[in-house]
C-alpha cells in the first residue's frame, strides 16, 4: 500500500504546456490517419468473419435437424410397414407392455421426450 501512494506521489504530472520532449515528432507517438483507416478495417473485417461464421454454423445446425427429422421419418414409416406386414401394432409390440409407447402421447418413464419434441 505504501508503494502505490509513494509511486502516485512521484510519478511527475503531465506537460501542461503540451509540448512534447525534444528530438520526438508527432508523428513518432500518434498512429496517424493510416493507422486509424487499418485499425478500423481490420474491425470491419472481423467482425464480418464472425457473422459469417456464426451463418454457417447456423445452416449446419438446420441441415442436421432436418436431416435427422427425414430419417426419423423414414424409420418411422418402415416400422409401420413391417407392422402391417406382420398384422401388430406400429409400435413392434403390445399395448401396455414395458417399452411401449403410453397412451395419450404421455412421455416415457423419466420424462425425458428427448430432442424431437413437437
Amino acid at each position: 500500500m505504501h508503494h502505490l501512494i509513494l509511486a502516485l506521489t512521484v510519478t511527475p504530472s503531465p506537460n501542461p504546456s503540451g509540448t512534447l520532449r525534444p528530438g520526438l515528432s508527432e508523428d513518432q507517438v500518434t498512429p496517424g490517419t493510416w493507422g486509424f483507416v487499418l485499425t478500423a478495417f481490420i474491425v470491419i473485417l472481423t467482425t464480418f468473419l464472425i457473422v459469417d461464421m456464426v451463418r454457417r454454423i447456423r445452416r449446419v445446425r438446420y441441415r442436421a435437424q432436418v436431416e435427422e427429422a427425414r430419417l426419423a421419418d423414414e424409420e418411422g414409416r418402415a416400422a409401420e410397414g413391417q407392422a402391417a406386414e406382420a398384422g401388430q401394432p406400429a409400435d413392434g409390440g403390445t399395448p401396455g407392455a414395458p417399452g411401449a409407447p403410453l397412451a395419450g402421447g404421455a412421455s416415457d418413464e423419466n420424462d425425458d421426450a428427448g430432442p424431437r419434441t413437437h
